[in-house]
């Protein structure tokens, strides 16, 4: 998995048995500058995308492939004692039902190369199917999130267990952030037949923000535990114009992207708090990730609830305090405290993904992307 926060990509080793998944391996390798920027430049228009997209798609391709043999070679493996690869590729344009009715999402990679590379079936193009059903081909982690975290969800919540009440949402905090929500309250969708039905849908920004203010004014990646965001102050009234931003006001289903959220957008933001230090800048971008999932948590449900909380924003300590501070009543946890670590949870969905693919299952969710019915996701590239 390569997400929109552009650090890098993260591969983990996954194995299935009777106790369900098992993490193996996991191994992290970052972008090169020059691939990061690359990235960026083809999230707007720009001079012969094509070609340079072609090649964005080769160079992650073969990331892809070194972090794949680290995987092998850390758990002593060859490649045909692996079933496949899932491979989300790097999503440069999201643009769910635009324009014709249908939209587009666009994930770089070369699905081919990395098959060849690796001599291991891939499974990629994750979203295309969802949008031709009229979904948004996003977020496609939810129904991930109720197979592996829904035994947590049962333990957590009857009868107030674990200090909860309420139903279990998981939020991951990569570059964007999505709301998974796994028990049923009156605001889910209910189905008499089966029960309630997973929610799940894109907040808006995660770290995405913050990574840029924080390059642009430290040149470090992130701000790390929130230290530079926790010596500034939120600046209210930037607070609230941010908050104005029409997707907030949304209902689900709906998911974003670099496409909205970008430093164009922020930049436009703060034409009119130019005077506003940096720090309390950064302080006012946490706040607003915080806000705007806390906000959307509350939404889904009336009562205390348990919040696991993964992707790289589970790290900033500063960020989970916000969250925990807008939801006091709510347990605030990272994902870890129920057996999968923060940084590995987007990889193993994929790997998820590509075995519900190989073994023909459904993983798309109507009731998280609004499509007309639950598909089976992803295409083959054999070995």
């Amino acid at each position: 998995m390569s997400g929109t926060s552009l650090d890098g990509a993260d591969g983990v080793l996954v194995r299935w048995n009777h106790l369900g998944l098992q993490v193996l391996a996991h191994q992290h390798l970052p972008f090169d500058e020059a691939l990061k920027t690359e990235f960026l430049k083809l999230n707007v228009s720009g001079p012969d995308e094509l070609h340079r997209a072609a090649l964005a798609g080769n160079a992650l391709t073969k990331l892809y492939a070194r972090v794949v043999q680290q995987l092998l070679a850390e758990q002593n493996l060859s490649s045909h004692q692996v079933r496949a690869i899932g491979a989300h590729g790097q999503t440069v344009r999201h643009q769910p039902l635009a324009f014709d009715g249908v939209g587009y999402s666009w994930q770089l990679q070369n699905p081919a190369l990395l098959a060849e590379l690796t001599g291991i079936a891939v499974v990629a193009d994750f979203r295309s199917r969802d949008l031709a059903a009229g979904g948004q081909g996003a977020p496609l982690v939810p129904a991930f999130h109720q197979a592996v975290f829904g035994d947590a969800a049962a333990t957590a919540t009857p009868n107030g267990a674990n200090g909860v009440n309420g139903p279990t949402l998981v939020l991951n905090l990569g570059g964007m952030s999505n709301l998974t929500v796994i028990q049923g309250t009156a605001a889910l969708e209910y189905d008499p037949s089966h029960g309630p039905q997973v929610l799940g849908f894109d907040c808006g920004p995660g770290n995405v923000l913050m990574d840029g203010w924080c390059q642009l004014h430290t040149g470090t990646a992130f701000d790390q535990d929130g230290q530079w965001a926790a010596q500034g102050q939120v600046h209210h009234a930037l607070l609230q114009q941010l908050l104005d931003e029409p997707f907030f006001k949304q209902a689900p289903p709906k998911s974003t992207g670099r496409d909205l959220f970008q430093m164009g957008w922020l930049h436009a933001q703060l034409e009119q708090h130019k005077a506003i230090a940096p720090a309390d800048v950064m302080a006012t971008l946490t706040e607003l990730t915080a806000c705007v999932c806390s906000q959307e948590a509350k939404r889904c449900s009336s009562s205390a609830a348990l919040l696991m909380v993964c992707g790289g924003g589970a790290l900033n300590s500063h960020l989970m305090q916000r969250l925990q501070a807008h939801l006091p009543d709510w347990r605030v946890c990272a994902t870890s405290e129920f057996g999968l670590p923060p940084m590995q949870v987007e990889a193993a969905a994929f790997a998820w993904l590509a075995r519900q693919r190989l073994n023909h299952q459904t993983s798309s969710l109507q009731s998280v992307t609004g499509a007309q019915g639950a598909r089976v996701l992803g295409s083959v590239y054999p070995a």
